[in-house]
């Protein structure tokens, strides 16, 4: 029976397509054999592993097409989007991730052909309707031998003995009449659409009508079965008589009528009748005999070649064992050999050990001496806090901070007078103020603004659990005025120094390297923060502020997120959430997915870095980069007020912004062990009055104080320097209240503290005091 007008395969229809391909041929030229790939890995692989067991590999060159159509809807965060209602940046982008997973399933096809020494090439193209341009192809390239599919491999069933695809059933009807298409399903072959060998002036002529009118006869109707439906006529009145033939079917036509001649009462004709009716019979009984002969003659072909096949694996496989095995026994070989290195250099440790531990045992005096010290600095810490009423970090490491008052608010704003105004936007105004005899920044959030109490939670959740060089102060709170009180930072933000505003002196590049610096540390520490790691989300040049020393801190925690070390571990997701932060330095897979990880905050550290390079405003600026590296001329779109780039350097850096912001996250550099790297190089080579230390930066000059004299956690000059188990030195008060409060790892590393004992610091002591009695003089 036939489903949707396409006929299913006859019994006589072999799946062997071997004894055809390459007939064509002529002086030994192979026979392209077109394989229209899809788009499902799966379904395209079983397609051409077909092909290639079927057709012989010395008579056959394949070519693997696939015709691309453009989607009618986009997945966008979970939901399928009409594609008219996206943008064009969105439909191009969609269609290049499209078409590199296409390229890459015929790349593993083309692997696999490969493999097999059998020729192959692959053509992509594209039309809105895929079966309309299979139709074409196959007239345009004289195709004579197709591969395709018969359905979706879900829809395959063992009794399926048509077509379901529309693409299939259009291409069977429309196709050219001399190309010959076999139906594939799940590797399998579901219908074979054979066809009628023509002269040449017959295939010039089929192929001018193809596109006017539809063939009439069966194309999978060979012309001994024809002969066959001319003549049942004679006891099957009921069937159809009328079937359009080619001009050998002539011969059927005349001996019809030759019967109808002899079709009288007279006994002769009855006679050669029945002896006419016995031929045919026995005609038909030895066309199915043969038919039977060549069906097992087929079998019997598969099954030695199936035989031959398993032979060879497993002499294959046997002589991949003899080769794991000598490769086994030479590394066995090796680890003995290195086995007794490491010994020996055991035995050497050993000694060296025992020498050590003598001189430790020498140090115990000491030691002792030290913990006594520092058992007194304890108590002289504790007592201080107990006389200003400061209370110590919770269980779980929160530090508390300053409960501000409505009225202090008011007061050090001049009740939030404009003149005092020194920023704005959609989430608060930003106020200079003075409280308790100090310069501070007051952010008043919106109350209009649906989130403004959850932001003022979340910065104060955030930052009073971490403190580093870099990231700015959080110096009090008062919940009544939704007002949170920071440290100021009278040089503004990176965005106004950039634009030069109130006619501010340019930065040069030696600044720009160690602000780029300072964001870079900043970041590696929220990232690697424990027990939770932050996102920060929202990472702009407005949120990036300078200190009176341009030493650069991050703020804007309003919409960071948290993530705990569990959830990490399970997935490389940090939150699912819908996106927030401005659009020119938003990850574009954030915006896509919602999934928020830190490599979202990679992609905007590009941003700034490549802005910094540049002195340019972020729309369109990745391409101009894009474009003038590719070029080599980089130097043009440098910011010249910046003074002169090193060439190498600047370069280094426009590469490694570039890498950040990468359209995928996977292909962006870890800021720890890859960004880090070149900006500590760079800072090396940018100048001498510019000190930088491993994941950190310190002041400038803080009116010609060296920068050892500064404490990293306090920023200011220390006056009891004592060395932490990290190796860095810092005030006593500030690292005792730090590892008191909870903490056990380093303010500048975020590393595991080995031990919680401080060494005094006398050489770096008895310096500060020197300097400070020669600068008092």
């Amino acid at each position: 029976m036939a489903t949707a007008g396409i006929p299913s395969p006859r019994a006589g229809d072999s799946p062997e397509p071997s004894s055809s391909v390459g007939s064509d041929g002529e002086g030994g030229e192979r026979e392209k054999v077109y394989l229209a790939v899809g788009r499902e890995v799966a379904g395209s692989k079983a397609l051409v592993l077909w092909a290639l067991h079927k057709f012989p590999k010395d008579a056959a060159a394949f070519v693997l097409i696939h015709v691309y159509s453009r989607p009618k809807f986009l997945p966008i965060m979970g939901a399928k989007i009409p594609a008219s209602q996206v943008g064009e940046q969105e439909l191009i982008a969609h269609k290049k991730i499209e078409l590199q997973r296409i390229s890459d399933i015929l790349d593993q096809n083309l692997l696999l052909c490969a493999q097999e020494k059998v020729q192959a090439e692959k053509m992509v193209v594209e039309s809105d309707d895929v079966a309309e341009r299979l139709v074409q192809l196959i007239s345009e390239h004289r195709v004579t031998a197709l591969v395709m599919g018969a359905a979706a491999d879900k829809n395959y069933t063992k009794k399926m003995k048509a077509l379901k695809s529309k693409k299939a059933q259009i291409v069977e009807q429309q196709a050219d009449p001399f190309c010959r298409i076999w139906y594939i399903c799940k590797g399998t072959l579901v219908y074979r659409r054979k066809t009628t060998p023509l002269s040449h002036e017959a295939m010039q002529e089929g192929r001018l009508k193809s596109g006017a009118q539809k063939f009439s006869v069966d194309r999978s109707t060979s012309l001994s079965e024809t002969w066959c439906v001319s003549n049942t006529w004679l006891h099957k009145p009921n069937l159809e008589p009328h079937i359009e033939r080619t001009s050998p079917n002539r011969s059927c036509d005349n001996e019809k009528e030759d019967v109808k001649e002899y079709d009288k009462p007279d006994n002769k004709i009855q006679h050669i009748l029945r002896e006419l009716e016995s031929a045919r019979q026995q005609a038909y009984e030895e066309k199915c005999s043969r038919e039977k002969a060549e069906r097992e003659l087929f079998e019997a072909s598969q099954k030695a070649q199936a035989s031959e096949n398993m032979y060879f694996g497993e002499v294959k496989q046997k002589n991949e064992i003899e080769e794991k095995l000598t490769t086994t026994m030479e590394e066995v070989e090796r680890l003995t050999e290195t086995t007794d290195e490491l010994c020996a250099k055991l035995q050497e440790e050993r000694k060296k050990k025992l020498a050590l531990e003598k001189k430790i045992g020498h140090s115990d005096r000491i030691i002792k001496d030290l913990m006594l010290q520092r058992d007194k600095a304890v108590r002289e810490v504790e007592a201080l806090r107990a006389k200003k009423g400061e209370s110590s970090a919770t269980a779980e490491g929160t530090m508390h901070i300053t409960q501000l008052s409505c009225s202090e608010i008011k007061e050090a704003t001049n009740n939030f007078e404009q003149s005092l105004k020194v920023g704005e936007s959609v989430y608060g105004s930003v106020y200079k103020g003075i409280l308790r005899h100090t310069n501070v920044a007051i952010k008043k959030l919106n109350p209009e603004i649906t989130q403004s109490q959850s932001q003022f939670n979340q910065e104060v959740e955030i930052l009073s659990r971490v403190r580093h060089p870099n990231l700015v102060t959080l110096i009090g709170a008062c919940k009544d005025t939704q007002a949170l009180v920071y440290e100021y930072m009278p040089n503004g933000s990176l965005d106004d120094r950039l634009a030069c505003k109130d006619n501010s002196k340019p930065l040069g590049w030696q600044l720009r390297a160690r602000i780029v610096s300072d964001v870079c540390s900043a970041l590696i520490f929220l990232h690697s923060n424990k027990p939770h790691s932050i996102v920060h989300s929202d990472l702009k040049a407005s949120n990036i502020l300078l200190d009176g020393n341009n030493v650069a801190k991050l703020s804007g925690f309003g919409v960071c997120r948290m993530s705990t070390d569990e959830f990490r571990d399970t997935t490389t997701l940090y939150r699912h959430t819908h996106p927030k932060g401005s659009f020119v330095y938003i990850d574009p897979e954030y915006v896509m997915t919602g999934d928020l990880t830190p490599l979202s905050d990679v992609y905007s550290f590009g941003i700034v870095l490549l802005r910094l390079l540049t002195g340019r405003p972020g729309f369109g600026l990745l391409k101009d980069v894009q474009r003038a590296v590719e070029k080599g001329c980089l130097e043009a779109i440098l910011d010249s007020s910046a003074g002169d780039w090193p060439a190498m350097q600047a370069e280094q850096l426009a590469r490694v912004g570039l890498r950040c912001c990468e359209i995928r996250r996977k292909n962006r550099p870890d800021l720890k062990t890859e960004v880090w790297t070149v900006l500590e190089q760079m800072l090396q080579s940018a100048s001498t009055r510019l000190c930088s230390l491993s994941f950190k930066s310190v002041s400038e000059d803080l009116g010609g104080v060296p920068s050892y004299f500064i404490c990293p956690i306090l920023q200011d000059v220390m006056r009891e320097p004592l060395i932490a188990a990290d190796g860095f030195t810092y005030e006593a008060e500030a690292i005792r209240e730090w590892i008191d409060s909870g903490h056990h790892t380093s303010p500048m590393t975020n590393l595991e503290l080995l031990h919680r004992d401080l060494l005094p610091n006398h050489a770096l002591r008895s310096a500060i005091q020197e300097w400070l009695q020669t600068n008092a003089n």
